[in-house]
């Protein structure tokens, strides 16, 4: 099992009292600010990508980091640590990151985005459920809801990412859930984007083998989008 504690650069309160995470602002030094939540692997060097990838796109963008420290290639010991994740604590951790990127003087949004992969997709759903004064952007990637009652009280506008050929996620399901979305009295988008790949589809360590580069590039242009029109 890896160790990426390393890439921890800031603390703030969480669920344990404090929680420490992956943060980089863009070169001008400010920029809305965008929660990155990880998959099931860890803070790996992908997540951290991404965050960077955030940054350079103009965002703040802060990867709080779940596990810990710990990280995994191995899919057995990333059930493990999956299961062993408190799940109250984990969203305790995420909503103190929503805190702490509002608060932060290089964030010149007063809102944020929230941009999640697989479990952390799933973690999207959640984080905007619970902080959703302040969680204007919602983009999930291949993950759904746990409970769903969290659709409903959703405030944030949201774009799915998924791929069809996703064992793992059967498209009835998704598209049930952006039709509740569609449902909210609230006027905020739901844009769901389907695309001919498979489960985990934009994360280019290839850990399952179905990265598709042509799927990853139209995602993330789409999501860039997405994030700079709504979170302000």
């Amino acid at each position: 099992m890896g160790d990426e504690a390393g890439r921890q650069n800031v603390r703030f309160r969480g669920g344990d009292g404090e929680a420490f995470g992956f943060l980089k602002a863009p070169e001008s030094g400010s920029g809305p600010g965008v929660v990155v939540i990880q998959e099931w692997w860890g803070l790996t060097t992908h997540v951290a990508s991404i965050v960077e990838r955030l940054a350079d796109a103009g965002f703040v963008a802060l990867a709080p980091d779940l596990y810990g420290g710990s990280t995994t290639h191995d899919a057995a010991e990333a059930a493990e640590l999956l299961q062993s994740l408190p799940m109250e604590r984990a969203a305790e951790d995420l909503a103190g990151a929503v805190d702490y990127l509002v608060g932060l003087p290089e964030v010149t949004s007063s809102t944020v985005g929230a941009i999640g992969f697989c479990m952390g997709g799933g973690f999207v759903f959640a984080l905007a459920a619970r902080r959703p004064e302040l969680v204007s952007a919602a983009v999930p990637f291949y993950g759904l809801p746990r409970e769903a009652s969290a659709v409903p009280v959703l405030r944030a506008a949201v774009q799915g990412h998924f791929g069809l050929e996703d064992l793992s996620i059967p498209v009835d399901r998704v598209r049930s859930v952006f039709g509740a979305l569609d449902q909210r009295p609230e006027v905020a988008p739901a844009e769901l984007h389907l695309y001919p790949a498979g489960h985990a589809f934009l994360n280019d360590e290839n850990l399952i083998g179905t990265y598709n580069p042509e799927a990853a590039a139209q995602a993330w242009s789409r999501a860039v989008a997405f994030l700079t029109e709504h979170v302000r």
